[in-house]
């Protein structure tokens, strides 16, 4: 899509074309192209044909209401943050007293509009001539238009000294997929980092998978996942120097330490098994929950806690084990027919084989269901078989 192509979708042919597919089917796009193309032009159907289609996958992350209202571009909607942790960051840097905020990297606007809704300015920058004009009519189409500034320019050549806050996502994705190294970020992390440096806050959005070593002295580090999916990491500045936290949306809830504990023992697996929530492994902070939960791992090198007793906790799912045994198909397919297990669950940590692989080799059948975790006990390939627990309710917060 060019920007001219975009252009006329916001003309008011355009828009009343596209509120027309909020729900079509992809399925019959030929048809449905065939039969707009008459009565509209080809250039025009096919873009809103394809905007249609972004709308509809982007209802998982902006909900119904605003994905149906925003525009996207072909990767903008991808790689944008979703509705739910863009407003956990705006009301933690609403909470600072942040009033102004210079976004860069903006991309189609997910962050400024959370930001926004919150009555913060907000200075949205992204070097890209459409996704400008994307961001620009997501912010007129949600009635945020007074308080984001759309600019295209290079992030690095702008003056970001007169806002209280800097927020920075630079491109983590290049024409060979995901980019790992820090510095081949757009634009490096060093250069985000000294940005960062010159604001009274700023908060630097990254790739969950980067080592704690490349974390500056000065940054809180924090662990985000929403739902039990992580979804990034971010570098504060000017908040909590040396923090690393896991955070769980929704909620939120917080686990914090300035002071890490080490690393949990191994011991035998017992009666319960903890499954620590994606944030809380990135963020070093199993064996906080080990402690909270009276548990040791199952082997040393095994994000898995276990325990004797069954306690309530927001930052792990509980599962009651049945069967550990050594890992084997034949074994575990007898097992599962004898038990009448028709719905597998596999779970995997520190084992080659892929669930689906062992799904089709041991052909569940049967009406009761069982989860298998494939994963080393004591250095061993094991299998332990359990249900998850009907555990009590977490405290609100904790």
């Amino acid at each position: 899509m060019t920007p001219e192509d975009f252009a006329a979708l916001l003309t008011p042919e355009g828009l009343a074309l596209l509120d027309s597919l909020r729900d079509y089917d992809p399925a019959q796009e030929l048809a449905v192209a065939t039969r707009l193309r008459r009565e509209h032009p080809a250039g025009l159907v096919s873009a809103a044909l394809g905007q249609a289609r972004l709308r509809q996958r982007a209802v998982a992350k902006f909900g119904a209401e605003d994905a149906f209202r925003m525009f996207f571009t072909p990767g903008g909607g991808e790689m944008a943050t979703r509705a739910s942790v863009a407003s956990y960051r705006a009301e933690r840097l609403a909470a600072l007293g942040v009033r102004s905020l210079a976004d860069l990297c903006c991309g189609i606007g997910g962050d400024a509009l959370a930001l926004a809704r919150l009555g913060i300015r907000v200075l949205a920058v992204d070097h890209d001539p459409l996704t400008v004009a994307v961001a620009r009519a997501n912010a007129e189409a949600l009635g945020l238009a007074d308080l984001i500034e759309v600019r295209e320019a290079d992030v690095t050549e702008v003056d970001v000294s007169g806002y209280d806050a800097v927020f920075i996502d630079p491109a983590r994705r290049g024409g060979r997929g995901r980019i790992f190294d820090p510095e081949s970020y757009s634009p490096p992390l060093s250069w985000a980092v000294e940005t960062a440096r010159t604001a009274k806050y700023a908060a630097i959005k990254i790739a969950p998978g980067i080592p704690h070593e490349a974390v500056p002295e000065e940054a809180e580090a924090e662990w985000i996942s929403d739902q039990g999916d992580v979804k990034e990491a971010v570098l504060w500045f000017g908040t909590a120097p040396g923090t690393v936290r896991a955070t769980l949306l929704p909620g939120p809830r917080e686990l914090h330490t300035t002071d890490p504990l080490p690393d949990p023992q191994a011991g035998p697996v017992g009666r319960w098994l903890y499954e620590p929530d994606g944030a809380v492994i990135r963020a070093h902070l199993v064996a906080e929950v080990a402690e909270q939960l009276d548990g040791r791992l199952i082997d040393p090198t095994i994000a898995y806690i276990t325990a004797d007793a069954l306690r309530a906790t927001p930052y792990a799912t509980a599962y009651e084990i049945t069967d550990v045994l050594p890992f084997g198909l034949k074994k575990l397919k007898a097992l599962l027919r004898e038990r009448g297990v028709g719905i597998l669950t596999v779970k995997k940590r520190g084992s080659a084989v892929e669930p689906e692989e062992l799904r089709k080799k041991v052909k569940p059948q049967g009406p009761n269901s069982a989860t298998v975790f494939l994963t080393r006990v004591a250095g061993a390939p094991s299998m332990l078989i359990g249900s998850p627990a009907a555990a009590p309710a977490a405290t609100p917060g904790q």
